[in-house]
């Protein structure tokens, strides 16, 4: 019997992807709330970047915005967005976490509309923000987000972010920065990288209960598969202690 649920394993599997020492740019929820995992256990000296201009606080309580007060709790800097957005230009931040309404097999995500028709869409999303910019400049990108063939798509409705673009060296190709790209997908059922060549999404890392073929079974494209594919670590005791006592007292993340 699982004594976890499935945004407890997903904000664990993320939170064990941040070195210490390491810098990440994160938005409210569950990126946030893995950022300040990793800071309460194995990172201590994870550098935490808000896109509102909060420079590496000490994350007591969950911000509920990228501007909440609590985003420059004893920060090293109480910035801009255009000091953010500037270390992520001078390639100085490590991770980022984003998401989106769909994802396709390179990893570019929609956070813009559903719909062919961009002035009547079937449904209007809030668009970039800094994702774009995030996506575009930091080194490894990372996406969370629940295992579901309505969001991993064959073909977008619109760009939003950029991914691999159309896989192999496109994303080189267009001008973006030579080593930057998605890293890793994490889902409630597995962890997914992408394949050095093609740039297509494979899978690398099974949650405890599913397969390969019930994670294929929830993606609108084919996933490749890693030669060795890992059983991902149940999340541990004392993790989720931390997780719910100090980083979502409150349940509103993993009480979802």
């Amino acid at each position: 019997m699982k004594t976890y649920n499935h945004m407890e394993m997903m904000i664990i599997a993320a939170a064990r992807e941040l070195e210490n020492g390491s810098t990440a740019a994160v938005g409210t929820g569950a990126p946030c709330a893995a950022a300040m995992l990793a800071q309460k256990t194995h990172a201590p000296d994870l550098i935490i970047l808000f896109e509102a201009g909060g420079i590496s606080p000490r994350l007591v309580d969950m911000p509920i915005s990228v501007g909440d007060s609590r985003t420059f709790h004893q920060a090293s800097k109480a910035g801009t967005m255009g000091d953010v957005m500037d270390a992520c230009a001078r390639g100085t931040v490590d991770y980022t976490f984003l998401g989106g309404a769909q994802i396709d097999r390179y990893g570019n995500l929609n956070s813009t509309m559903i719909g062919r028709d961009h002035k009547k869409p079937k449904v209007r999303f809030p668009g970039s923000g800094g994702a774009n910019d995030f996506a575009s400049l930091c080194w490894r990108t990372m996406v969370m987000t629940v295992q579901d063939k309505r969001r991993f798509v064959e073909k977008l409705d619109f760009i939003t972010t950029p991914g691999w673009l159309d896989g192999g060296n496109s994303r080189e190709q267009s001008g973006l920065p030579r080593g930057t790209g998605p890293y890793r997908i994490i889902t409630h059922m597995a962890v997914m990288d992408f394949e050095p060549v093609s740039k297509r999404m494979r899978v690398i890392s099974l949650h405890p209960g599913y397969s390969f073929d019930d994670v294929q079974e929830e993606c609108g494209f084919e996933l490749l598969r890693s030669e060795i594919i890992l059983d991902t670590p149940k999340p541990g005791v004392s993790e989720l202690e931390i997780l719910r006592k100090e980083v979502d007292p409150r349940g509103y993340l993993i009480g979802r």
